[in-house]
């Protein structure tokens, strides 16, 4: 079942008040955090009631899914540049308890292990954000990836760089590899929020609905999680049948 929003700032203030509840029942959560242009009205209406609420996000431990390889942590397009610009920066998050993959580490194989086994020591997460890529994509798990994986390298599709090749100034500067989560780190979570909004996501949410879980469609691999809400608004509901879909006003 999809639960459906008006828009996406509707997305983030009710996930905002999941978030905050969360971390106020358990100061220290481990989050799995996502970039992209979907979370940046949550991360900003979260910065904002966090603000208000002066709340305590010192004890937070978070692991993000992904980040370009060759892309330094100062560089405008990595998503440590983008954690910073629309959340860590604005709260007062420990920055030794944020961590990002690396994407220019000494030993790629040796981080990926170290990655996971990170995660592994903190308990795991416990609540993961998860974005979707218009191939069904999750982290940057492209279809085909195993869904036994752990944190790894993978080649980005043609269809992925293009996706976000409107962040760069050009498609020659749009990485070809990424470190990401794996499908396993991913559904070991004890809740996970996906969330998809905009008429580019309409056709893939349709996808993910008539998909059986295949590797094909990773995405799909969350219908078998047993705690994974799915969130989406109007114009990325567009394509499903209202039977699919339960309408939050």
């Amino acid at each position: 079942m999809f639960l459906v929003f008006n828009d996406p700032q509707a997305i983030a203030q009710y996930l905002s008040e999941r978030f905050i509840n969360l971390i106020k029942t358990k100061p220290q959560s481990v989050l799995g955090l996502a970039t992209g242009s979907t979370m940046e009205p949550l991360y900003h209406q979260f910065c904002v009631d966090a603000k208000q609420q002066a709340l305590d996000v010192s004890q937070i431990t978070s692991f993000n899914l992904d980040e370009y390889i060759g892309l330094s942590h100062e560089h405008p397009q990595s998503y440590h540049y983008y954690m910073n610009q629309h959340l860590f920066k604005h709260l007062g998050f420990d920055a030794h308890k944020n961590f990002l993959p690396n994407g220019v580490p000494e030993n790629v194989d040796a981080h990926c292990q170290e990655y996971s086994q990170k995660i592994a020591d903190h308990g795991g997460i416990d609540l993961q954000l998860l974005g979707v890529g218009t191939n069904g994509h999750i982290g940057f798990n492209e279809p085909g990836t195993s869904f036994d994986s752990r944190t790894h390298v993978v080649e980005l599709s043609e269809t992925t760089r293009i996706d976000n090749g409107r962040f760069f100034d050009s498609m020659d500067e749009v990485p070809t590899q990424a470190i990401t989560m794996g499908m396993r780190d991913i559904m070991e979570a004890k809740q996970i929020v996906f969330i998809a909004t905009g008429d580019n996501k309409a056709q893939v949410m349709l996808d993910l609905y008539e998909s059986e879980v295949d590797e094909q469609m990773p995405a799909s691999m969350l219908k078998d999680h047993p705690n994974t809400l799915f969130i989406i608004d109007k114009k990325a509901a567009a394509l499903l049948p209202a039977a699919a879909c339960e309408f939050v006003e």
